[in-house]
């Protein structure tokens, strides 16, 4: 994280945090193989107006990594949540961040004020033949000892070409995916998921969504926006212009103002 960070002793693991500002809670939730640090350029803008969280998951940053032991992220969120003894929040996830935060929204809706989806991926999903391909490369690579080159290829997928053709955002990603300990990669992963898949439960999805997608993301990402759209009861789609993949690292200023936009009229 940019400062400093909190542990957590919760949910049966220790989760790494940091909360700032004072006002309604507004959840960061980071994506795949990065962490919290990837919402630094966000923290100070959201601060003056939310009490803002932001948290490694478990298996990523500072975070524990997952035992033998099943688990769920959302409840590890509810967990993190109790523990800084906050009611309802406004949960915002990015990439698999953004699946944790749908997860989060089906399990505790009493919880969930709102809920902004980030480039989003969701369980259930039948990724197109192109993603399996790209993916299975690294995750094979992973798997067979090589993390540095599961590292190489997972930076180099067209997912994130946009955000490399940006020298401070390349360089902030690959000190995020460099420091991940590649345990994905060579684990089974004892996470549990929901059932029925999430992608089958967006109509009960009941808190206001905002869902953000970049225009240049790539297509089954954009894909899956456009079914949160059509499948989440109360929700609205904000196409990001002239970003790819990881959104608010694109262009700060602008994710920064849509999400100011939808909070100020929740």
């Amino acid at each position: 994280m940019s400062g400093h960070h909190e542990i957590a002793h919760v949910a049966g693991t220790h989760l790494a945090y940091e909360a700032v500002g004072a006002g309604p809670c507004l959840v960061l939730i980071h994506g795949f193989a990065l962490d919290s640090r990837m919402w630094d350029d966000q923290i100070d803008a959201l601060a003056q107006r939310y009490q803002v969280v932001r948290y490694d998951m478990r298996g990523f940053g500072h975070s524990a990594l997952p035992d033998a032991t099943s688990y769920t992220p959302a409840a590890d969120l509810k967990a993190l949540l109790e523990y800084l003894e906050v009611g309802t929040a406004t949960i915002l996830g990015l990439s698999l961040g953004g699946g944790v935060a749908l997860d989060f929204a089906l399990s505790y809706p009493e919880l969930t004020r709102s809920l902004i989806l980030v480039d989003a991926m969701v369980d259930g999903w039948a990724w197109s033949s192109a993603w399996n391909e790209q993916a299975g490369s690294v995750w094979t690579a992973g798997r067979d000892g090589g993390v540095a080159v599961a590292k190489e290829r997972w930076l180099a997928l067209p997912l994130f070409g946009p955000a490399q053709q940006k020298p401070d955002v390349a360089r902030r990603l690959a000190r995020m995916v460099s420091d991940y300990s590649g345990w994905h990669w060579h684990h089974d992963d004892p996470r549990q998921r929901l059932r029925p898949s999430t992608l089958l439960r967006l109509g009960s999805i009941t808190a206001p969504t905002l869902i953000i997608v970049g225009e240049h993301d790539e297509p089954d990402f954009r894909s899956m926006a456009d079914t949160f759209e059509r499948g989440i009861p109360d929700s609205q789609k904000v196409i990001m212009s002239g970003v790819g993949h990881m959104a608010n690292m694109e262009d700060p200023d602008q994710f920064t103002a849509i999400v100011h936009h939808f909070l100020d009229e929740c």
